[in-house]
């Protein structure tokens, strides 16, 4: 599969601060790369690099095959690419349709704008003006903005802030369309359930360099870490009869870590059918994506 995004060896400093330092990854073509980071990370930046707003101090860099640094590639660049960002720019007396019909005519073979309207739930706000939406329309219009001219690459920066939960769902699901249909995401959000969601691989960006990157399910080894078995005593039984220990007394709640779930659930659970006792609450654990994050960036808080 070939590379819609390559960063090797970026750096990019503000007079003696250092805000990246030597970034590297890849995007492939077709796949949703989250970029996570606290702020002040260098992931804005790094952003700003690929997008073609921000110069670059050091490293290869190129997107769909052109430097986004390179005025030779400038307008090309634009007219494939496509960008949410966190804050609406546009004229408020317009209204939905009439901006994004203009912002259609920027680009040589755009979506059509009634089809954008739908994607993005503003069927029943086409008419109205920008400056009468609420905050979340508001995001939706960017969102609008951002696919509009049909991108082969689009950035999305924190797509789903503002929005409700039904709303991030809806949104969740243009980005897998959009996917389907071979688009490549560059997503950053601060949300990890949406990053795990959605993200095919993620780069955790931290103190201006990435300190770690994979497949979310298993990024910091969260695959095959330690598991917590989790259940309520049943009734009249001592902890000391259980199959599991050691095991930790939370309240009426057991606690048990362990590294072979599997062979602990076989058996704790023929425990309790050979007793006839009842495993209440049972639940099996392992380190979440934000349980990583926060260990990764833990210095940057």
């Amino acid at each position: 599969m070939a590379a819609a995004i390559i960063v090797e060896g970026l750096r990019k400093s503000y007079g003696p601060v250092q805000a990246v330092t030597g970034v590297s990854f890849e995007v492939d073509e077709g796949e949703v790369f989250a970029l996570l980071g606290p702020n002040g990370a260098g992931k804005t930046t790094t952003v700003e690099v690929l997008e073609g707003f921000r110069s670059r101090d050091a490293g290869r860099v190129t997107v769909l095959g052109i430097d986004p640094g390179g005025r030779a590639g400038e307008r090309l660049l634009r007219v494939r690419t496509g960008v949410v960002l966190q804050e609406l720019a546009v004229e408020p007396f317009l209204t939905v349709r009439e901006v994004l019909t203009r912002n259609a005519g920027y680009y040589p073979a755009p979506r059509p704008v009634e089809e954008v309207i739908a994607l993005v739930g503003l069927e029943e706000k086409a008419s109205t003006r920008v400056k009468h939406l609420s905050g979340g329309q508001q995001r939706r219009l960017d969102l609008g903005l951002g696919i509009i001219g049909n991108p082969e690459l689009i950035f999305m920066d924190e797509p789903t802030t503002g929005f409700d939960p039904s709303a991030r769902r809806g949104a969740w699901e243009l980005v897998r369309l959009l996917t389907r249909g071979g688009t490549t995401v560059l997503l950053t959000t601060h949300y990890m359930d949406e990053a795990e969601a959605l993200a095919d691989r993620v780069a955790v960006v931290a103190r201006g360099r990435v300190v770690a990157q994979g497949d979310p399910a298993s990024l910091g080894g969260r695959d095959v870490g330690e598991a917590t078995v989790r259940f309520r005593l049943p009734p009249g039984t001592s902890p000391t009869e259980l199959p599991l220990l050691p095991a930790h007394l939370d309240g009426d709640m057991v606690e048990v870590r362990t590294t072979d779930e599997v062979r602990a659930l076989h058996e704790l659970t023929g425990w309790a059918l050979a007793r006839g006792a009842d495993l209440a609450g049972l639940t099996v654990t392992r380190m979440t994506l934000e349980d990583v994050y926060l260990q990764l960036t833990a210095a940057d808080g």
